[in-house]
Formats: structure tokens, C-alpha cells, sequence
């Protein structure tokens, strides 16, 4: 695509921004093939847990989702929608600054003579089970979503398919109902929503 970008250019845009003025996400571009990838050598080739799944999505379609991404971030930037105190994707927070306020917060109850006690919680596979009615719901009443932006998200999340692929083998396609496709451009976007409805 590198080698062809002048060419396609001016196609993509008109897509993308047909695609987004008319809050429909193409269809074509909403099925998935996953790899299974050992998650560490040595681990048992038979079990299934074994393996992390790597969603495959076409490059056009990343493309359209990035765009997506960046003017939905900028957009709850600029109405600073965004919680103080989400780290992660965030320009000039990470998870070190996320472990810098919670020591912070331990040492300042501890030198006022306050007990300080921190609990942690762990959502095992948390985006695998993200509702996307609610998802869309929490957009629209939290975050002020509503038209063509919130019609593609909810196009983009309906419909999806993916199926396994291994070699030359494939498995049928299965209907997502829930959760997200994990396509790496993608992930910092979802997890942005999702961190943002698990923190309200």
C-alpha cells in the first residue's frame, strides 16, 4: 500500500468520509481471522489457554478505525471528558505516572496519620465481555455521542464476525456479540471506552 499511496489516496478519503458523514462502518471490512500465538515457549501445545489470539483485520480497515480513534480522543480532549485520573492512552501519561499518583496518594495519608490500605482488582478478559448496547448507551448519555458519529460506532461494533486460522486450516465464522475484535491499532481506542465506563 506504501508503494500505491498517491494512487489510492484520493479512493481511501472518499471512503472514509462517506464512511463516517453517513454512520456506516463498510461491512466488508467487519470479519477477523485469529491467530493462535504461544503465549511462552515450552507451555503445552495441546491447551487451548496456551495460546493468545492475534486478530487480523485488513489494512484499509485500521486505517478507517485510527482516523476514527483520533477524533473521538480529540474530541473528549477538547470537552475534557476524559477522567483525571485515566494513565493509560493518554499523551504524557502512562503507567508509570498511574503508579507515581497512587504512591503519592499512600505517602501523603501516611504523613498525615491516616491508615492506607490499597485494593486492587483485576477484570479477567475485560474487553472480551464489553456490551456494546451499553458500550453505545454510556457513549451517547455520558459523552455526548449522538448522529452519524454514533451510528458508525454502533455500525462498527454490529455484524462482526471472526473465524480461527492456522496454515492452510480454518474454522467457521462465529457472530461477536460482545467484546471487541483485538486488532492492535484498535485496542487503544477501546481500551480508552472501556477505561472510561469502568471509571464512571
Amino acid at each position: 500500500m506504501k508503494l500505491v499511496a498517491t494512487e489510492i489516496a484520493p479512493f481511501l478519503t472518499e471512503l472514509f468520509n462517506r464512511s463516517m458523514s453517513a454512520g456506516q462502518f463498510p461491512s466488508t471490512f467487519k470479519e477477523a481471522f485469529i491467530t493462535p500465538v504461544m503465549k511462552k515457549p515450552g507451555l503445552d501445545a495441546v491447551n487451548v489457554q496456551s495460546y493468545r489470539p492475534i486478530s487480523n483485520l485488513s489494512v484499509v480497515s485500521k486505517v478507517l478505525e485510527r482516523i476514527f480513534a483520533r477524533q473521538l480522543r480529540q474530541y473528549l480532549q477538547s470537552f475534557d471528558l476524559l477522567p483525571s485520573l485515566q494513565s493509560r492512552f493518554r499523551p504524557h501519561n502512562s503507567t508509570e505516572t498511574a503508579i507515581l499518583r497512587v504512591l503519592s496518594d499512600l505517602l501523603e495519608a501516611v504523613d498525615k496519620g491516616d491508615v492506607a490500605a490499597l485494593a486492587l482488582l483485576d477484570l479477567s478478559a475485560a474487553f472480551d465481555t464489553v456490551d456494546h448496547d451499553i458500550l453505545c448507551r454510556r457513549l451517547e448519555l455520558t459523552f455526548g455521542l449522538n448522529g452519524p458519529v454514533l451510528f458508525w460506532f454502533q455500525s462498527y461494533l454490529r455484524g462482526r464476525s471472526q473465524y480461527i486460522r492456522r496454515g492452510m486450516q480454518r474454522s467457521s465464522s462465529v457472530q461477536l456479540v460482545c467484546g471487541f475484535l483485538r486488532a492492535q491499532c484498535w485496542v487503544p481506542f477501546c481500551s480508552s471506552c472501556t477505561l472510561l465506563i469502568l471509571s464512571q
